[in-house]
């Protein structure tokens, strides 16, 4: 009760998970982000094209068994895809089997109208995505239209994505592809996937920005994860060899040879712009 009158509380959904308390939301999002126009010389060539893999997962198990209600953060995935859409790059979405693309909705800027527009623009394709299964199956070995793989983040990124075989297969092409690598917050558990199959983890040795298991550790307390996480994301790629470029839940981002991550939802605008200018480059 106590918690409740102090805005701690996380919100019960109907479907038996949580969302953030008042308290954590009021800390942790915003009506408006920090996107920052940058006006591009867009991209003619034919490498047009971002993989983007969302999850199609909603509830999260804690330590304690009450489930955390998530899926891909909006702003980590909107400000990037903002960026690299006006420097010429359009999307393939999908998700593992193609179901609906999952958001935390409770993240969402409700102020701020370029969010909003992308949101809106690619509304029907995030409900009908295509399927990561089946790109895999008749596309990857034949396709040369893309550039690079999006991963976004939010906590919904750990399920379902690192265990994802399909996952694995797609990283490994955009590798020996030369295409570019992108994520954040969460997302970067993706990259676990590389190790799947009996394969060695792509990434060891890397440089990465990558949220905080501490910060994770920390949430709880102010009623925005409803119990201790199952696994440390940081503490995991740190056990795989790859080297954080950051303690904090800040704006960090960095790119190492053909990948390009962030550290958290601060991140995201300076992720994008980092994505949108290295692609460039690099095309």
């Amino acid at each position: 009760m106590l918690k409740k009158l102090l805005g701690l509380a996380p919100k019960l959904e109907s479907d038996g998970s949580y969302s953030p308390s008042k308290l954590a939301l009021k800390l942790a999002t915003s009506d408006k982000t920090d996107y920052d126009h940058v006006s591009y010389k867009p991209y003619q060539g034919h490498r047009s094209k971002v993989l983007v893999i969302f999850t199609e997962q909603k509830n999260m198990e804690m330590q304690n068994g009450k489930l955390f209600s998530t899926g891909n953060h909006p702003v980590e995935a909107l400000l990037p895809m903002l960026h690299l859409k006006n420097a010429g790059f359009d999307f393939d979405i999908v998700t593992p089997t193609g179901k609906p693309v999952v958001f935390e909705m409770w993240a969402f800027p409700e102020k701020d109208e370029n969010v909003k527009a992308i949101y809106n623009e690619y509304k029907s394709r995030f409900e009908q995505p295509g399927s990561l299964q089946d790109f895999v199956s008749t596309s990857l070995s034949q396709n040369d239209d893309f550039a690079a793989v999006f991963v976004p983040g939010g906590h919904g990124a750990m399920l379902g994505i690192p265990d994802d075989v399909n996952v694995g297969k797609v990283l490994h092409w955009a590798n020996e592809n030369g295409l570019f690598t992108i994520s954040l917050c969460h997302g970067p558990a993706s990259l676990l996937a590389t190790a799947l199959e009996g394969k060695e983890f792509l990434y060891a040795g890397y440089n990465m920005a990558v949220f905080p298991d501490s910060v994770d550790d920390m949430t709880p307390k102010l009623g925005y994860l409803p119990g201790k996480m199952s696994l440390g994301l940081s503490k995991k790629l740190e056990s795989l060899g790859v080297t954080l470029m950051n303690t904090k839940s800040d704006n960090t981002v960095c790119v190492d040879r053909q990948l390009i991550t962030g550290a958290s939802p601060q991140a995201a605008d300076a992720l994008g712009k980092l994505a949108a200018s290295t692609l460039l480059d690099a095309l």
